[in-house]
């Protein structure tokens, strides 16, 4: 067999050993290699609130305020969806006609307090989840004492769809001057129903309107005629002083106001409240 000379074989070495060599990577390190960055789509921004609308404090700081969803002391004993702030929030045209009849119950010494105004569609959402979960009575006996949970949605309590959402409806109330804070809800306390006695009922500074805020019964029709004396007197005073000012009450709620004609008769909206 031909051979090369010693000589030149030790150069052939040389040479090869100066080739370049490629490399491919074992399986441990295939795995161990990062993997390319995933896109991740940013969360949708929350709805803007429209200009139309208003912080009731920017044109009326004197009216009260106690908003009840933005606390557990609500038919849900718990806070609700997109209230971020305890605020009243309305349309402009709400606000100022509410300013109206806020400057006639000054001059007699009384002042309104709103409990509710402006309602995100996704509170609504939580109201209808909660009507829908049998086994959480935790404010039964406060709110809905004499009402099976099951009819909530058939008797009218809870639907999909409120008027607070459009922006022009409230729930409210009257306080006499000066006015005594109400305490606060310690969660988990002894309940009361919300038709018996002022003094029996959870302590709210209102006047007595003959049921508390949100009462699940027919004693809170506006016109109920068990309801007489210093009770019928009261709420009449609150539904006459707001229908001067352009709203007009929901004859199942004694509380419930809406501004007409509405700025959005036909918009639910759902930015939060903040």
């Amino acid at each position: 067999m031909w051979r090369l000379p010693a000589a030149l074989r030790g150069l052939a070495v040389a040479a090869a050993a100066l080739l370049p060599l490629t490399v491919l990577p074992s399986s441990a390190s295939a795995a161990t290699a990062p993997s390319p960055p995933r896109h991740v789509s940013p969360s949708p921004p929350p709805p803007a609130r429209p200009k139309e609308f208003v912080a009731l404090r920017e044109v009326d700081p004197t009216v009260l305020q106690e908003m009840r969803y933005f606390t557990p002391h609500n038919f849900t004993g718990v806070p609700v969806d997109g209230y971020r702030r305890p605020t009243c929030l309305l349309t402009r045209d709400a606000a100022r006609a509410l300013h109206r009849a806020q400057r006639s119950f000054l001059k007699r010494g009384f002042s309104l307090k709103v409990y509710d105004c402006y309602r995100p569609q996704r509170a609504v959402d939580q109201f209808v989840r909660w009507a829908k979960d049998l086994g959480d009575q935790r404010m039964k006996a406060e709110f809905y004492p004499r009402v099976d949970k099951t009819r909530l949605f058939d008797d009218g309590y809870i639907a999909a769809k409120s008027g607070h959402s459009r922006g022009s409806t409230l729930d409210v109330t009257l306080v006499r001057l000066p006015a005594v804070p109400t305490r606060p809800y310690v969660p988990g306390e002894p309940l009361t129903p919300c038709y018996g006695p002022k003094a029996d009922r959870f302590p709210d500074n209102s006047l007595d309107m003959g049921t508390g805020f949100d009462c699940f019964d027919t004693l809170a029709h506006t016109l109920d005629p068990r309801i007489h004396g210093k009770q019928r007197t009261n709420r009449l005073l609150l539904k006459k002083g707001l229908e001067r000012a352009g709203f007009v009450n929901l004859p199942e709620e004694w509380w419930h106001f809406t501004f007409q004609p509405e700025t959005f008769p036909d918009t639910y909206f759902d930015f939060p409240v903040e």
